[in-house]
């Protein structure tokens, strides 16, 4: 059984291991620098609105992972846009789909739109597949800018809310 944590100071080493690992980073534009790093710590430290970035603990002090969501326009719309990272030594024990079927009824108890989508890459099977596990529906493959200034092909994964 996993535990969402909201974001503190002491999650930016969960990101120093996945965002600054290459096989972390394969499908999403590679690694990121340290600056990078700090900057998003910071950037999810102090976000606000709707939606939230959270660590995944499996005991009370180990963290195996991140996940979260936010708004985004997607085709004109406001929706929900969610994510996570596993940290390798804990991959394919099924916490990832654990979070994010958690984040939907985080999202859903937010109640202010009617879907959620994750956009993993076409190449990512494993993200793929969490995405079938836990209940999203692919609309089929689009282009997606992730990192900014990079287009990639992904499956447009959603859930409703409603």
């Amino acid at each position: 059984m996993i535990e969402l944590r909201p974001w503190s100071d002491d999650e930016l080493s969960i990101l120093q291991q996945t965002l600054g690992d290459n096989a972390m980073m394969e499908h999403l534009g590679g690694i990121e620098s340290c600056d990078q790093i700090l900057a998003r710590h910071r950037r999810y430290l102090v976000a606000s609105g709707a939606g939230g970035m959270f660590a995944i603990f499996l005991a009370p002090d180990l963290r195996v992972g991140t996940t979260g969501f936010w708004e985004r326009t997607w085709q004109g719309r406001s929706v929900y846009e969610t994510g996570w990272m596993i940290l390798p030594e804990f991959a394919a024990r099924g916490i990832a789909t654990e979070a994010a079927l958690a984040i939907v009824q985080r999202a859903r108890g937010e109640r202010r739109f009617d879907s959620l989508h994750a956009f993993p890459s076409v190449s990512n099977s494993a993200s793929n597949a969490v995405c079938r596990k836990a209940g999203f529906v692919n609309l089929g493959e689009c282009a997606f800018e992730y990192p900014k200034g990079r287009v990639m092909r992904c499956n447009d994964w959603t859930v409703l809310l409603g």
